[in-house]
């Protein structure tokens, strides 16, 4: 297929790469020509503008910082510039209002379009082990799981418009509350006279087990490879993560849903930011927990 990719950051770029890997022709565009460079080398064509990038594509997907851009991209450079055959694809983490309502900008110009934000970060993007939760139509979504299938390794329909975005916020704002009362416990073991090794071997095979403790432990030295032995670089950045909280918040909010743990975490994601840690990794936090990690 051809298919416009807007969007190349840390997530888009890896994701771009895997299209090609599938054998698609892609059609790239970003605002960084660093981005459109690295882009060029994985075999993707590169534009100056996103409307030269979807010109004739058999599809769009895009991978943007919020909801204003996406809205701003998508009514003013995709929708009546792309085909309407186009099928589009936003991958981006945005408000579920935002999203149905381009969703329903689309729809109403004729086009085909889903929200499918994706759950791995960038290790998962450049590896093409994505996972996909997509809203839409049910014809839309089977016409969109091959591609999204070519970035990851779950695709998932979630529902209609904006189900997608909605069980994204929901799911991380899960990992938020866990990953931070993973990083007290573990401070906690060692403040009792616990090796955090062994407590770990305990906890990752009991019932304090998370996907935070087993699969992206916060202390360096302990579980599988994780960005706490990087010195907390890379992985999902905590700016992101305090974003995503901030959705949450939003959606409970006009849901009237009730959200006491995800509002705490949302604060304390809001200060460890705010100290000037938002590009460190999520995970990162463990560090405001009395200098754990060393």
């Amino acid at each position: 297929m051809k298919i416009g990719f807007i969007g190349l950051g840390n997530m888009g770029g890896g994701m771009a790469a895997n299209l090609v890997k599938a054998g698609h022709e892609v059609r790239a565009f970003d605002l960084s020509a660093d981005a459109l460079e690295r882009a060029k080398d994985c075999g993707c064509a590169v534009f100056t503008s996103v409307r030269e990038a979807v010109e004739g594509a058999d599809a769009v997907v895009s991978m943007l910082p919020n909801g204003a851009i996406v809205e701003q991209v998508y009514t003013a450079d995709v929708i009546g510039h792309a085909p309407t055959t186009a099928l589009l694809i936003d991958c981006s983490t945005i408000d579920v209002a935002t999203a149905r309502r381009v969703e329903e900008a689309a729809r109403g110009a004729g086009y085909a379009m889903v929200d499918a934000p994706v759950s791995g970060g960038i290790a998962a993007a450049n590896a093409g082990t994505l996972t996909f939760m997509a809203g839409g139509e049910a014809a839309d979504f089977t016409r969109a799981e091959p591609i999204l299938a070519a970035m990851g390794k779950a695709v998932i329909h979630a529902g209609a418009s904006g189900a997608g975005q909605a069980a994204k916020i929901c799911n991380n704002m899960i990992l938020g509350a866990t990953m931070i009362a993973t990083c007290e416990a573990f401070n906690l073991a060692e403040k009792l006279g616990l090796d955090l090794q062994t407590f770990f071997d305990i906890s990752s095979k009991a019932s304090g087990q998370s996907w935070s403790m087993t699969a992206y432990c916060p202390v360096p030295g302990v579980g599988p490879q994780s960005p706490a032995d990087g010195g907390y670089q890379g992985g999902f950045a905590a700016a992101l993560m305090l974003k995503d909280l901030k959705l949450a918040l939003e959606a409970a909010a006009s849901a009237g849903a009730k959200v006491p743990m995800g509002a705490r975490a949302e604060e304390l994601y809001e200060a460890y930011v705010g100290a000037g840690s938002g590009g460190t990794d999520f995970s990162g936090i463990i560090r405001s927990l009395d200098d754990l990690a060393r």
